[in-house]
């Protein structure tokens, strides 16, 4: 494993493309690095200058012109997955690879002429493509990776990185041995603002206050657009859950109207202690404060925010994940007592077996969550910025 090296001196404008995207999980940890390395520098009396690479279609199409950040987009293709090696060539898979040349020559072009001091690749099908781009113009390429295990892409373009920032010592044994030497642990970028959180703000930005202060908080999400699966899971166990913590649910928007009827038939003291929101915004940092315990899935993102806070957590993988990922992100954890994974067929019962001792036991708590914060790194978009210019610096 690579020590972080950064001595050299660095020009006074800093030239940093990014590429990566598709889904919140490969965008936001490269937004918080911009945001960090654009700090770091400023306060050293410098400047940032950062293009985007990315696809027309994906998170990071709406989120970089929103930030004020440079946008180009290259051709690139989505492989489709399957445990049949001969469903892979599939005539879709086949049509999309073929636009990969494509756009690693709209890349080399875009690369050529920004000439970046270094690359940053947070995954996605688009940084297949610029990652292959950099190579041919023999700039530094730093890969991110926020998973336990590589990703596609970034599996792909291995042998083509400068540095490897990866986001758990547990990764390091399973990437290829030929690429250990570069490999660099950061943990993965959140939001600096999750970690400002109050508690009791939370009741008031929520104004739940039914709640009973001598119970738990249990907070249940599914991310931005809901989990049907959490959902139904959910309110099958609610009056059991209510019955022992205040529950903070955030459903999705789309879910709201069902729950509702459903929360219609509590009892109305269990129901005081019930807030249904279709979606969690600039107050999340006071919810995730709030909570004692925590039901959600288990993306890379949502790993790396819990484990900063040392929040106890019970994972719910959604089994549809590329490469599995979070139930391989939820193993991680649940194997060394940080959080419960429930793989598999889960139901009202097995969601009972797993919250009751949590949430009947706070030294159980207290003891899951030191365990998480073990594993959280709060630094991590630091530690990047590190690795970046390092590998800009040779």
């Amino acid at each position: 494993m690579r020590e972080v090296n950064h001595a050299s001196p660095l020009p006074r404008t800093f030239r940093l493309i990014v590429t990566g995207g598709g889904t919140g999980g490969h965008t936001y940890p490269a937004l918080t690095a911009i945001r960090t390395l654009q700090a770091r520098l400023a306060a050293g009396g410098g400047a940032l200058d950062v293009l985007w690479i990315g696809t027309d279609n994906g998170l990071e199409a709406r989120v970089a012109p929103a930030e004020g950040i440079a946008f180009s987009t290259v051709a690139t293709g989505k492989i489709r997955r399957s445990a049949n090696p001969l469903k892979m060539v599939s005539p879709a898979n086949v049509r999309d690879m073929a636009r990969v040349p494509l756009g690693v020559a709209q890349a080399r072009r875009i690369i050529a002429r920004f000439r970046p001091d270094v690359v940053l690749a947070t995954g996605g099908y688009v940084a297949v493509p610029a990652g292959l781009a950099t190579r041919m113009c023999h700039r530094p390429l730093v890969l991110h990776e926020q998973t336990v295990r590589l990703g596609l892409a970034n599996r792909r373009l291995a042998g083509s990185a400068t540095r490897i920032a990866v986001s758990s010592e547990s990764s390091l044994p399973l990437l290829p041995e030929s690429v250990r030497d570069v490999a660099v642990v950061t943990g993965n970028p959140i939001r600096p603002e999750v970690l400002t959180g109050h508690a009791d703000k939370a009741i008031a930005a929520l104004g739940s206050y039914g709640f009973d202060p001598r119970l738990p908080t249990l907070y249940v999400t599914g991310g931005a657009q809901g989990s049907q699966q959490i959902n139904e899971v959910v309110g099958a166990a609610l009056p059991w859950l209510l019955e022992r913590a205040n529950v903070i649910h955030q459903c999705g928007p789309a879910h709201v109207d069902d729950l509702r009827r459903h929360a219609a038939l509590l009892r109305p003291e269990l129901a005081e202690r019930y807030h249904l929101t279709g979606f969690v915004g600039p107050e999340l940092p006071d919810v995730l404060a709030l909570a004692d315990l925590v039901v959600s899935r288990s993306g890379a993102g949502t790993l790396a925010e819990l484990t900063a806070l040392g929040k106890p957590a019970v994972f719910i993988p959604l089994a549809s994940s590329a490469g599995n990922e979070q139930a391989h992100n939820a193993r991680h954890l649940a194997d060394s007592g940080a959080a419960v994974a429930l793989l598999g067929e889960v139901t009202a019962d097995t969601l009972r077996e797993a919250a009751g001792p949590l949430l009947t036991d706070p030294a159980r708590r207290a003891a899951m969550a030191e365990r998480a914060r073990s594993h959280g790194r709060p630094d991590a978009a630091d530690r990047l910025v590190d690795v970046i210019l390092s590998a800009a610096s040779g």
